[in-house]
C-alpha cells in the first residue's frame, strides 16, 4: 500500500521500548540522594538530553560523574520490551517504502547498552539519531526537524510518534502530524499536542496513521 506521508520518526523510550518506568525509579533515588529540594525531578527530565540535565541541575562536576557512573550502571542491567505492535507497525512502513528514523534525546552510550540487550533495534529503523546529532534537546523541535532533512523531507511529509510532554511540544511544533502515545502521561495531557492518541500500536496501523494524515495535511 502507498502512503500519502514519507516518513515516520519515533523517540525511542516510551514509543519504541516501555522503559519510562525504570527510568523513573532511577532518577527518584538521584533526587532524594542529589536534589533532595527539588519536587518530581523525573517527571521534569523526560525528553532532555544528559547534558542539558546536568545543565540544569548538576552544575559540580564531581556529581556530574557520579550520576554518569550510577546511570551507565543502571542501563546496563535495564530491560528494553518492545511497545506492544510497534515491530509490526515498522516493519509495514518500510515494506511500503516509507522511511523510519528515531530521534531520541538519550546519547551514544545509552544507545549501545540498548544494542547489546537488543541487538536488532540497529536494523529495524532506516536510521537512529541521537543527542549527539542536534543542537538543541526537546522542546526544541531540531530533533525532528533534522530528522526529516537527513531523509531530504520537509516536516509537513513526516509523522512523530511520541509520549513525553517534552517531546509531543517538539512533535507539535516540528509541524509535523504527532501520533501520541499514553504510555507515560494521561490521554487528556497527550491529546493538547497530538493529532491521535493511542495506548500502543497494537490496534493501530500505517493505514490507521495515513487517514489521520490525509485529514490533516492531504490536500492543503
Amino acid at each position: 500500500m502507498e502512503y500519502s506521508f514519507k516518513a515516520v520518526l519515533f523517540d525511542f523510550d516510551g514509543v519504541v521500548v516501555d522503559t519510562e518506568s525504570q527510568y523513573t525509579i532511577f532518577w527518584d533515588e538521584i533526587n532524594e540522594k542529589y536534589l533532595p529540594e527539588v519536587e518530581n525531578l523525573a517527571l521534569k527530565l523526560k525528553g532532555n538530553t544528559l547534558v542539558e540535565v546536568f545543565e540544569k541541575y548538576f552544575p559540580n562536576n564531581e556529581t556530574r560523574a557520579k550520576i554518569k557512573k550510577e546511570l551507565n550502571e543502571f542501563q546496563s542491567t535495564m530491560t528494553y520490551p518492545y511497545i506492544p505492535g510497534v515491530a509490526e507497525f515498522v516493519k509495514k512502513l518500510r515494506n511500503a517504502g516509507v522511511k523510519t528514523a528515531v530521534a531520541t534525546s538519550s546519547d551514544r552510550d545509552k544507545m549501545s547498552f540498548v544494542y547489546k540487550a537488543c541487538p536488532e533495534i540497529r536494523n529495524m529503523f532506516d536510521s537512529i539519531l541521537t543527542a549527539e546529532d542536534y543542537k538543541e534537546s526537546k522542546p526544541s523541535p531540531d530533533c525532528y526537524i533534522t530528522a526529516a532533512k537527513h531523509f531530504g523531507f520537509s516536516s509537513k511529509e513526516c509523522i512523530v510518534v511520541e509520549d513525553s510532554v517534552n517531546g509531543l511540544m517538539s512533535a507539535a511544533a516540528s509541524g509535523s502530524m504527532v501520533i501520541g502515545l499514553t504510555t507515560s502521561n494521561p490521554e487528556e495531557v497527550v491529546k493538547k499536542y497530538s493529532d491521535v492518541v493511542i495506548p500502543n500500536f497494537s490496534s493501530f496501523g500505517p493505514e490507521d496513521a495515513n487517514k489521520v494524515f490525509c485529514s490533516t495535511f492531504c490536500n492543503k
